[in-house]
């Protein structure tokens, strides 16, 4: 029986096989991030990247895939790892930071790229670069209440102001609910080629079409 015995049932043979053979990089393995990579390593996603120059903390454990004994390694790697255990699949993590000056490096492999980085500097950098390469992005983004799973085209780059990367709310419900939209937007793409943009409130548990 396979692996993704009732991701097929749901999904279909042909679909799973486009899945699987699909390339995709994450950029950033922290809440939105490590839970998104798991969710498309679980959905049957084989040909997956990430990519985070961080190290795990304490405060990271609530809503990311993390154990205690992983506090002080790299993001990266640990979830690489964890996959690997877990289902055998191999993802091909790099801990390392993204600029615009190595993007070329680490994004040119990629069909669809997915930007959930906490900062306005890489975003920015995601954004440029798919842009200026014509590559399929999507960006993933968390404010309070709110979140957003906005394609490239239509993505607006948040102001640096609220940059605070080490003090911010963020409840867990709303990460959880954050990835299983993504999840089904990026696995529509691949199925269609459709690029659906939404918001989603936790508050009122509402996933609504973006509007600009």
């Amino acid at each position: 029986m396979s692996l993704f015995f009732h991701e097929q049932l749901y999904r279909s043979p042909e679909l799973m096989a486009k899945i699987a053979e699909f390339p995709v990089t994450i950029c950033g393995a922290g809440a939105l991030g490590a839970n998104l990579t798991e969710n498309l390593a679980r959905s049957g996603f084989s040909q997956l990247a990430v990519i985070d120059r961080d190290r795990i903390e304490e405060r990271n454990l609530s809503t990311q895939p993390y154990y205690k004994s992983d506090v002080g390694a790299y993001k990266a790697k640990i979830l690489t790892n964890m996959l690997y255990r877990a289902i055998g699949t191999v993802v091909d993590g790099k801990s390392k930071e993204l600029t615009a000056d190595n993007c070329s490096q680490l994004l040119r492999q990629a069909n669809l790229v997915i930007d959930t980085f906490d900062n306005s500097s890489s975003r920015q950098a995601v954004k440029n670069y798919c842009l200026q390469n014509e590559i399929s992005c999507l960006h993933v983004g968390l404010s309070s209440n709110y979140a957003e799973v906005i394609w490239n085209d239509r993505y607006r780059v948040p102001s640096s102001i609220n940059d605070d990367i080490c003090d911010y709310p963020l409840a867990r419900n709303l990460v959880l609910l954050a990835v299983a939209v993504a999840s089904e937007i990026i696995i529509k793409f691949v199925a269609t080629g459709e690029r659906q943009n939404y918001t989603i409130t936790l508050g009122d548990f509402a996933v609504k079409p973006f509007i600009a």
